[in-house]
């Protein structure tokens, strides 16, 4: 503070505002480094690994502790090509001369270099691991007694449909017996009887209201204690008696004598079979005697020796069991409890990120044009050999393109066909056109020259054209033009196509005229028809397949431009509005959709495409698409591709005097590249159909009588690879005459063309090919050396005899567009190449020359900038790379790297960046002179740029764009460590010192404007924290790990505790993404640490004391300095991951899935799938169970732990039951229904004392801590102001914590959990036990009508529903919360794709109960796991005072805990097991001293013996019994009297309670009971059979239910206590 005032004094002093302001700087960094996160140093990495190097590679588990060898690697990737050759000309490279057109085509043909990481697939999050087997295979269909119809009856599916099934049913009436009515006054009433066989062979009789067994039974009457049956016709008629053992009787009647007779025989039969079965016991039971005799002395038997020699199978089958053998069982088709997570089950995982891919050519909307036939109505055979069918009586031509009449444009060059049948074409064989450079027209020529390997004569006939479209939409035309050899004005030509009255007779006139015609002017054509036909339906690119082309339209002279035909297609749809004359024809010329293997096709430069088959004769040819100047229509070139297309537009000769005779003018065009006068025109130009590929000239149309005339013919040329001033295009004008005159000389015959002027244009300009519209002068004579009067000063004084016409006007319109991937128009790029082509020649360089070019390069265009995208950034680097000397260069260049990244980016075309980065990126070797490397300039660059105070623009964009500056830093490392063979030295000599401080720079240059800047740029700031952790998450695989730990650790440390929220995401994303890495385990070094001397004396003292066992004394379990700086980056995460869980509702979110992601990727990675590598990767998070202590209070809430003070339990109740719909009676919220455990109140509730049961409060089960509102206001409004804002963590919250708890317990090996139990202390064990207890809560099962209730609940508060329903009682379970709250981490995981449906199929909600099923029987046998083990190491402690003492008392809070809260089906059977092994193990708990263990067991066991599912009642009703085995053997085979006792008062008290629902279900199971005492031959050596069991014939009477209550009291006054 004392700057500050220094700064106050100061303001009114002149000139020390720098001062005042580096003063302020400094207090304010003071003030911010003093509520900094505490820094713990990280462990020299490096060294740690080297002096450690024997006990590393001597660890079993080294895969742990090693990264791998060859991680990373370059690979040459072969540049892929859609074509069967190169498209760059084989001696491309040898001709260029211009550097921009050497490094195109270097581009062109060069391979792909890519940096591989081996691992790289496990270097994200868990869904981008290799292995997508995240959900098994077949979920197991769990079966919850809560999921049960409640309509269906149990006793239909336990007792009617058991083994031997129903043996006789019919109507009886039954008498209701009372006591206080006398035997001639019973009542009966008529019901429905079932008389069943059960699965051990005795027989039930139950009765119903009616015929139907799906409602509840009135009774039940089990035989096995019926003595007799005798009528009793006093009673009532057909009236009959079954007499019971306990000499209490059973009145029924029949309702005919035929019905009494048949039910007597049936219940004499049984009685005869169960006495049958009695006798034999008996015998049995004298003989088991005279067996057991020591034991019957009093001499105690081990109880399972006794149970194995049982007569029951079930007995015999517990009598087997041991610890080892259930915990097989349990590990029995077990599952990953990730597997069942919401973020696992409910993401898409197709691939966070697209897979970068190489440059390819982009793929347009693409259609084939397939040309069949043109046919006129004038038509006669021509074939003089035979009578032939019918045909044009003269040649047509077709050119064929595409228009675009919203853009008013032509989008396509024109692809030529000749439809004319072989008879036809012979007509044009004498003409000149034949002779122009083709000696063989009919390819008969052994020696037939090739194209691309392709037989010239194969692609003079082309039929078949791919057009692309990259922006379709319905007003894009394909337009024919149809042409004719001139012969007059079009008129006169189609006259007699339109109108002849005699057909015949006039197409054989036609026909005589036009074979003159041909063999005269057979090279010259003449506009004649044409026609047009949309070809899209709509925006989307579906091609109008069924549209025809419209009639043929008769070409107006006057109307020959592109521009004239684009106003006629947009008035096409309008026919009324335009009056063309109709030409009698049929164009039939069909669009298709290209067949998915188009075979035999060639590019516009006739390069065959794959597959194509050689000597095919049927080719397609693609044509090319002008693409619109937009920057998103265009894409980076890949091919080498050098067309020029010329377009003559008009002559404007009406005025010249110079020619007396220049009407019917024809332009011929050719390509030159010299100006001398025997100079030879270039074999470049595309010719014709019929004609030789490529000519010296081409010719335009000719309009008859005009001396004005306009062109649309398009002249396509192939460019050379090097371009000079001498190139140039020629036009030569001739009058050709038309007229045919038999009688004339040959000499005038000959001739046909008589020159009328010349025109010239040179192709460069300052170096550039000229474009555009261009007007010429036009030449009267062709002197040599013409090309130098080329501009107008030099007309005035020419050096050069030149004629002009008409004084030198611009007579000659034309119009140049190039379509080339090795010349550019852009004035900028083209200089900035050329300086550098001098530079590299060995010319001088100007001191700021470079700056200035450099600067020049922010004013290229857009799509200049897109389509030689990979040499521009090509060059830049080398420029950074070579040129280094001065600073200026370096910045300069990376500003315009960051002009082309933030261009690109602007344009949505950042996918091309990432291709070259990945694909055509190569970092340039330094020269001699220069030792610095591309990674080391430009990340000094970088760091320039972010000190620069003034350019906040360009800092922005770094920072936004942070990601292309850092990848390139990462491949250039990469390059330079595996090309320089430095990968093999050890990491500290990897790199220099130098390029440390720069990165250090580096990093310190953007921490300010992370930490500092992040309101005013929060997407930047943003940006460049994820860019920066990715690329020092790769540095962590190049470099010096020791050292990248401190730049983790310095960055880190810029962070403060009481930062905002966006920061805190900012900081877990970082970690996030560094922990992500593929070697992250190797990373922590997940091995003993030794400690120092004395610390490991004192430990193994106060150990050997506690427990003679090897423990390793230097397990580390808490989050101590020392195990931060050993396991660096899981401490850190660890101690921010504490830091979190103090923070609000949204940081703590973020936090514990930040955490919980890790784990689930840790579970889940293939590489380390085996129990050792997964127990020592569990054994790293072992502090986050100390953690979890720490936050005890919040996860589990106050009175369940054992230290806290007693809490009414009364509110805790009603929160949960407002909350979280209990499954059923005995799964709500551990609340206790017997006196056993704490004192009555008056209310009906039990005030817990400190040795409580563990029910959880209110806080662990409230269903959010900010559920009072969204709002960060309310968030701290009233609801919550005698509440600390951390005080309470959510539902969601807490399973994702417990989930990582469970993992860490159920993966770390059994030494190391039993070590850290026995250095922990007593109450933290009581409370690792609480969160045992806690697990089973949060993650029972809430039943597939609550899971329904509770997604309706959230559809109701989030789907427009009045908003008062918020003020509800919310149900909450995991599958809501996340979609309510996932929004909090949609900028950490940008990567989810949760399916926010507005509404929820049954299909959905069964498919929830299945994962929070499968989740709750997991996490139900981990505890189980846990617990038993437990009970297996802590023997002794647990036997303290006779089992009586807060640590078994916890324990078997546990094990009841698993009965309250509703287990599956399969966890019962294992949680059964579980307990008799308990039972067995620490019986003087249960059967000496208080009685409070046992009442407890007997009232949630004999809950059980009323389950609906019959397994469970099964199993209930064994431990029941072998509760009472036990207490049996435990006096010594003398009583079980409090066990008996226990079970009544517990029967009692669930009658009182109306908790004993299912009467002739718990009749079962008391049957059972019987069953198993009945084959249990000790109980039978020490009791009479008949009357060994005092439950043997109790009976349960829904008719008279207090029976069975007043039957207890009776028991309890008979036996006595």
């Amino acid at each position: 503070m004392a700057e500050v005032r220094k700064f106050t004094k100061r303001l009114s002093k002149p000139g020390t505002a720098a001062e005042l302001r580096q003063s302020v700087s400094e207090a304010v960094r003071g003030s911010v480094l003093l509520e900094k996160t505490k820094v713990v140093e990280p462990l020299d990495y490096e060294n740690v690994v080297l002096q450690r190097k024997a006990q590393i590679y001597s660890d079993p588990l080294r895969d742990l502790l090693m990264f791998p060898m060859e991680d990373v690697s370059i690979s040459v990737i072969g540049r892929q090509q859609r074509t069967v050759q190169s498209t760059v000309p084989e001696d491309a490279q040898r001709k260029a001369q211009s550097l921009f057109v050497k490094e195109c085509i270097k581009t062109y043909h060069s391979d792909w270099h890519v940096v591989n990481y081996k691992y790289e697939e496990y270097s994200g999050d868990f869904r981008m691991l290799p292995c997508k087997s995240f959900r098994p295979e077949k979920i197991p269909n769990h079966v919850f007694e809560i999921d049960e119809d409640v309509e269906k009856d149990e006793d239909s599916s336990s007792l009617c449909s058991q083994k031997g099934g129903i043996i006789k049913q019919g109507w009886l009436y039954k008498a209701n017996v009372n006591s206080t009515i006398t035997v001639t006054m019973k009542v009966f009433k008529r019901r429905y009887f079932y008389l069943t066989q059960l699965p051990d062979g005795s027989y039930i009789l139950n009765s119903y209201k009616d015929e139907k067994i799906s409602k509840e039974s009135k009774g039940c009457i089990f035989l096995d204690a019926c003595i007799d049956v005798v009528q009793c016709p006093k009673m009532r008629r057909y009236a009959f008696e079954l007499k019971m053992l306990d000499k209490y009787s059973h009145y029924l009647a029949a309702e005919s004598e035929q019905e009494m007779e048949e039910w007597l025989v049936t219940l004499k039969k049984i009685i005869q079979i169960n006495t049958e079965s009695l006798v034999q016991e008996r015998k049995d039971t004298v003989e088991s005697a005279q067996d057991d005799d020591s034991s019957s002395q009093g001499k105690s038997e081990n109880i399972l020796e006794s149970l194995e020699r049982s007569m029951h199978p079930e007995l015999m089958k517990y009598g087997r069991e041991t610890e080892q053998l259930n915990k097989l069982s349990r590990n029995d088709g077990r599952q990953n409890l990730f597997s069942f997570d919401a973020e696992v089950q409910r993401l898409d995982f197709s691939g966070i990120e697209p897979d970068v891919k190489p440059f390819e050519e982009k793929c347009s909307r693409r259609f084939l044009v397939n040309c069949h036939d043109l046919t006129f109505n004038l038509q006669a055979p021509v074939c003089h050999r035979a009578e032939g069918s019918p045909t044009n009586v003269e040649p047509f031509f077709i050119s064929l393109a595409l228009f675009d009449v919203k853009n008013n444009c032509k989008i396509s060059a024109d692809f030529h066909v000749d439809l004319n049948p072989p008879s036809v074409r012979e007509m044009l064989l004498g003409s000149s056109t034949q002779a122009a450079g083709d000696s063989h027209p009919q390819g008969t020529s052994t020696n037939e020259h090739l194209i691309h390997g392709i037989a010239e004569s194969h692609l003079r006939y082309i039929k078949q054209g791919v057009f692309s479209v990259a922006n379709p939409h319905v007003e894009i035309f394909l337009v024919a033009r149809v042409e004719k050899v001139l012969q007059g004005s079009i008129t006169h030509c189609v006259d007699p196509y339109i109108k002849n009255s005699d057909p015949v007779k006039t197409a054989q006139k036609v026909h005589k005229l036009a074979k003159q015609v041909c063999s005269r002017l057979g090279q010259y054509r003449m506009p004649f028809a044409w026609a047009a036909r949309p070809v899209f339906k709509d925006s989307q690119g579906t091609l109008d397949l069924d549209g025809k082309f419209s009639p043929l339209y008769k070409q107006d002279s006057g109307k020959l431009s592109s521009e004239d035909l684009l106003k006629l297609l947009a008035e096409f749809r309008k026919p009324e509005k335009t009056k063309l004359q109709v030409i009698p024809g049929h164009l039939n010329i069909t669009i298709e959709c290209i067949p998915l293997e188009l075979s035999n096709c060639v590019t516009a430069s006739y390069i065959p495409i794959k597959p194509f088959e050689k000597g095919h004769e049927n080719i397609t040819v693609e044509v090319e698409e002008f693409v619109p100047e937009a920057a998103k229509y265009r894409y980076p070139f890949t091919i080498y591709k050098n067309h020029l297309y010329v377009y003559p537009l008009h002559l404007k000769y009406d005025s010249q005097k110079t020619f007396a005779k220049a009407r019917n003018i024809v332009v011929c065009m050719e390509f030159k590249d010299s100006d001398e006068a025997d100079a030879q025109a270039l074999k470049c130009i595309y010719g014709k159909p019929g004609g030789p590929l490529l000519t010296a000239n081409a010719y335009a149309v000719v309009l008859h009588h005009n001396q004005s005339p306009e062109f649309y013919d398009e002249i396509k040329i192939e460019l050379p690879i090097h371009l000079h001033q001498k190139h140039h295009l020629l036009f030569t004008f001739y009058h050709v005459s038309c007229e045919i005159n038999t009688k004339a000389s040959v000499k005038k015959q000959d001739s046909i063309e008589t020159p009328v002027g010349f025109a010239w244009l040179p192709l460069l300009k300052d170096g550039r090919i000229i474009t555009f519209e261009q007007h010429l002068p036009v030449s009267a004579n062709l002197p040599p050396g013409y090309l130098s009067p080329g501009d107008t000063e030099s007309r005035r004084q020419p050096s050069v005899d030149v004629k002009w016409v008409d004084g030198a006007k611009p007579l000659l319109k034309i119009k140049i567009h190039l379509e080339s991937t090795i010349y550019t128009q852009d004035l900028h790029l083209h200089k900035f190449f050329q300086y550098c082509h001098l530079v590299q020649a060995g010319a001088k360089e100007v001191p700021g020359e470079l700056v200035k070019y450099l600067k020049c390069l922010h004013a290229m265009e857009i799509q200049v900038m897109i389509q030689f995208l990979p040499v521009i950034l090509t060059q830049l680097f080398r420029v950074l790379t070579d040129v280094s000397q001065e600073d200026e260069v370096a910045v300069n260049c990376t500003m315009v790297l960051l002009h082309i990244v933030s261009k690109c980016h602007e344009e949505g075309l950042d996918h091309y960046l990432r291709s070259f980065i990945k694909y055509g990126f190569r970092a340039e070797k330094p020269s001699a002179s220069q030792a610095k490397t591309t990674h080391d300039i430009l990340a000094v660059a970088m760091a320039t740029v972010l000190k620069q105070s003034a350019d906040f623009l360009a800092i922005n964009k770094l920072l936004k764009y942070s990601w292309f500056f850092f990848e390139a830093l990462a491949k250039s490392m990469a390059m330079y460590l595996l090309e320089e063979n430095k990968i093999k030295l050890p990491r500290a000599q990897r790199f220099p010192d130098s390029y440390h401080h720069v990165l250090h720079s580096l990093l310190l240059a953007i921490i300010p404007h992370v930490t500092i800047r992040y309101s005013e740029i929060p997407e930047e700031s943003r940006n460049v924290n994820f860019s920066l952790a990715n690329f020092l998450k790769r540095c962590l695989t190049f470099m010096d790990r020791g050292f990248i730990f401190n730049l983790i650790n310095d960055y880190i440390s810029g962070f403060g505790r009481k930062d905002p929220k966006i920061l805190v995401e900012f900081k877990f994303e970082f970690l996030q993404t560094i922990c992500n890495h593929e070697h992250y385990i190797p990373l922590n070094l997940p091995m003993t640490f030794a400690r120092p001397k004395l610390q490991r004396v004192q430990d193994f003292f106060s150990f050997a004391v506690e427990r003679f066992t090897s423990v390793d004394v230097n397990l580390e379990y808490n989050l101590t300095d020392e195990y931060c700086r050993h396991h660096f980056l899981v401490g850190m995460l660890l101690r921010e991951t504490a830091l979190g869980l103090q923070d609000n509702y949204d940081i703590r979110l973020t936090a514990i899935t930040v955490l919980k992601n890790l784990l689930i990727k840790h579970a889940f990675d293939n590489r380390y799938q085996h129990k050792n590598q997964q127990a020592k990767i569990a054994q790293l998070y072992l502090p986050l169970v100390a953690l979890l202590l720490e936050n005890i209070q919040r996860v589990a809430g106050r009175d369940t732990l054992y230290s806290c003070t007693a809490v009414s339990n009364s509110a805790s109740r009603d929160e949960f039951l407002c909350n979280f719909t209990s499954p059923s009676n005995r799964s709500s919220l551990i609340v206790e229904k017997d006196t056993g455990y704490g004192t009555a109140l008056p209310n009906g509730h039990s005030m817990k004392r400190e040795d409580s049961k563990g029910s959880l409060s209110s806080e662990g089960a409230t269903s959010s801590p900010d559920q009072y509102s969204t709002g960060e206001n309310s968030r701290r409004s009233s609801t919550r102001s005698n509440v600390s804002h951390h005080s309470r963590l959510d539902q969601y919250e807490i399973r994702s914590l417990l989930m990582c708890y469970l993992y860490v317990i159920k993966m770390v090996s059994e030494d190391t959990l039993l070590t850290y139990w026995n250095k922990i202390s007593p109450h933290e064990l009581i409370n690792v036990l609480v969160l045992l207890e806690v697990c089973l809560f949060h993650f029972r099962y809430a039943g597939k009508r609550n899971i329904a209730r509770v997604h309706d609940a959230w559809l109701s508060k989030h789907v427009g529903v009045d908003r008062k329903s918020q003020t509800m009682p919310a149900l909450r379970s995991r599958a809501g919360l996340m979609q309510a709250r996932l929004q909090h981490l949609s900028s950490l995981e940008s990567s989810f794709t949760l399916n926010h449906n507005a509404g929820t199929s049954e299909a959905d909600i069964v498919h929830q109960a299945l994962l929070e099923g499968n989740t709750a029987t997991e996490v139900s046998l981990t505890v189980l796991d846990t617990i038993s083990f437990f009970t297996q190491c802590f023997k002794n402690q647990l036997l303290n005072n006779d089992g009586h003492n807060p640590l078994m008392k916890k324990v078997f809070d546990i094990h009841l805990a698993f009965l309250k809260n509703g287990q599956s089906e399969a966890a019962l059977k294992h949680v059964f097991a579980s307990l008799r092994a308990f039972i067995s193990k620490f019986p003087s708990a249960f059967f000496k001293g208080r009685v409070t263990m046992c009442a407890a067991l007997c009232y949630e066991v004999l809950k059980c013996c009323t389950s609906k599912l019959a397994s469970t009642r099964n199993e209930a009703s064994a431990l029941l019994y072998l509760l009472m085995r036990n207490n049996f053997e435990f006096t010594k085979r003398k009583t079980f009297l409090r066990t008996h006792l226990q079970i009544i008062i517990a029967v009692s008290q669930l009658i009182a309670d109306v908790a004993l629902n299912g009467g002739s279900r718990f009749q079962e199971s008391l049957f059972i009971i019987n069953n198993f005492a009945n084959s249990d031959r000790p109980m039978k050596i020490c009791f009479v059979p008949g009357n060994c069991f005092p439950l043997r014939s109790q009976r349960f009477d829904q008719e008279n239910p207090y029976r069975a209550h007043g039957y207890c009291s009776n028991e309890r006054t008979r036996k006595g206590p």
